[in-house]
């Protein structure tokens, strides 16, 4: 999930009754719009900017 205003990529851990909890957060220092998981697990980030961009970040 990311945060438009705090600038960082968040990730959160479902416990499967309804309830979610912060896992990791990460400082990407854009604003991010959207993210997806490609099928290999990279990210794809939609940057919210005039231009924007389209990152793609992968795994060590």
């Amino acid at each position: 999930m990311s945060g438009l205003g705090s600038k960082t990529l968040n990730r959160f851990i479902y416990d499967g009754h309804g309830g979610a909890k912060a896992a990791e957060r990460w400082d990407v220092g854009k604003r991010i719009r959207d993210v997806e998981q490609g099928p290999d697990g990279s990210l794809w980030m939609l940057e919210d900017a005039n231009p924007g961009a389209l990152i793609h970040v992968t795994p060590k």
